[in-house]
């Protein structure tokens, strides 16, 4: 920073935090769209290191009224960029106002500090943390700033149903989806498979895709961007009654963070995976489905103490066989009815295609289906299993002889 009447700093100064060196580092898109990797921490992890201060002239001198460093946990929206929200302002106080002859080099700490959100940057706001240092001076003081990375990390979800749902168009299409889990880590596979159980109109292709929906603000100042990350066919022609298409959609190649909800009060971060039909006469029928992703820690693999007993368990592996099929046959009456009960507990909700009204496919308010209370599709009430799939308008020329398709 630049006094005035054209002088220039007089001191230069860097932050260095213990450890560095070994510590992990992780990549944060900065607001220009770059990126930049940063030194990585947690929450409760301590904030510590030095301060040095060097004179840039050998035998002058720095006159301050005292220097301080500062721990910031800041949100910035970009419509209103005066204005920065802080959920965390820490001080530490490290010289008091005096002269400065030499170079100096002043230790700080911030023990424990709590780091409850993880560090973002999108297309209408930016949450960052950082360290601040200031040399206070009477014509303009001198500030150096240092950011690092925070991630959040959780445990694997108890409650982590598959989603498995029939939608389609009254009378001309019926399809199943299903995916394997509701919940996701972001190195995670999306596993599931569609089943065409009612084919009557001529579909060209089919396909996939990741969206990223970010709200910021609130009342009038309220923002919403969605942004496609990954979009991809699964199928192309026409298929017919009886056909499976399986999914398989590897997380660990996308820019993706946890879904963020209500962070401070200030910003939203959901994630939806959008199946898309299209017809011959390219009109577009979607039915979108919300997940939620998160950051699993790093996995530490556990010495194989059972590689002996798995050895030796080889040479009886023919008995085994045998006893095995001798079970299952003297079985197989009892699992075929709990199968058929087992199918009926499973039966997927029924819900049609929808209708875009715009093309913005993500317009429409959809239920969180992850939350306790609708975490079994069979607990819906009959009236709330069928509604209709959405249909671009104007994707097609026979728009009004088709409306009854809604």
């Amino acid at each position: 920073m630049m006094s005035f009447f054209g002088f220039g700093q007089s001191a230069e100064v860097d932050i260095y935090l213990d450890g560095q060196e070994t510590r992990k580092r992780a990549e944060v898109k900065t607001e220009d769209g770059k990126k930049e990797k940063l030194l990585l921490y947690y929450d409760g992890e301590t904030v510590s290191g030095k301060v040095n201060v060097s004179l840039k002239k050998p035998g002058s001198k720095l006159e301050h009224q005292g220097i301080k460093i500062e721990f910031i946990g800041q949100i910035e929206m970009y419509y209103d960029r005066g204005n920065h929200h802080e959920f965390i302002s820490l001080v530490k106080e490290l010289a008091r106002p005096g002269e400065m002859i030499a170079h100096t080099s002043y230790p700080f700490e911030f023990s424990n500090v709590e780091k409850s959100y993880e560090v973002y940057t999108g297309g209408n706001v930016r949450l960052r943390y950082f360290l601040r240092v200031t040399i206070i001076r009477r014509l303009a003081d001198i500030i150096k700033e240092l950011d690092i990375a925070v991630h959040t990390l959780c445990s694997y979800p108890e409650m982590n149903n598959p989603i498995k749902m029939e939608v389609g168009i009254e009378d001309c299409l019926h399809i199943e989806f299903e995916y394997n889990k509701s919940k996701y880590h972001l190195k995670d596979v999306i596993v599931g498979k569609i089943y065409f159980l009612l084919v009557r109109i001529k579909i060209k292709h089919m396909e996939i895709a990741i969206i990223k929906r970010e709200v910021t603000g609130s009342g009038p100042n309220t923002f919403t961007e969605n942004v496609t990350i990954a979009k991809y066919e699964i199928m192309d022609g026409a298929p017919v009654r009886g056909e499976s298409i399986p999914i398989r959609v590897f997380l660990a190649g996308y820019e993706l963070t946890p879904t963020m909800r209500e962070v401070n009060k200030k910003f939203s971060v959901r994630y939806y995976l959008n199946l898309v039909l299209m017809d011959t006469e390219d009109r577009r029928y979607f039915k979108q489905q919300e997940i939620t992703l998160w950051r699993r820690g790093d996995k530490v693999r556990k010495p194989n103490i059972q590689a002996p007993a798995i050895m030796a368990g080889t040479q009886n592996l023919e008995n085994t066989t045998a006893v095995y099929g001798q079970q299952r046959n003297g079985d197989q009456g009892e699992n075929d009815s709990n199968a058929d009960n087992n199918e009926s507990q499973e039966a997927p909700n029924k819900e049609d295609f929808l209708r875009s009204q715009s093309n913005d496919k993500l317009n429409n308010s959809v239920a969180d289906p992850f939350d306790q209370v609708n975490s079994s599709p069979l607990d819906r009430s009959p009236e709330n299993q069928i509604q209709n799939m959405k249909r671009e308008e104007g994707d097609g020329q026979n728009d009004v002889a088709n409306e009854n398709v809604e």
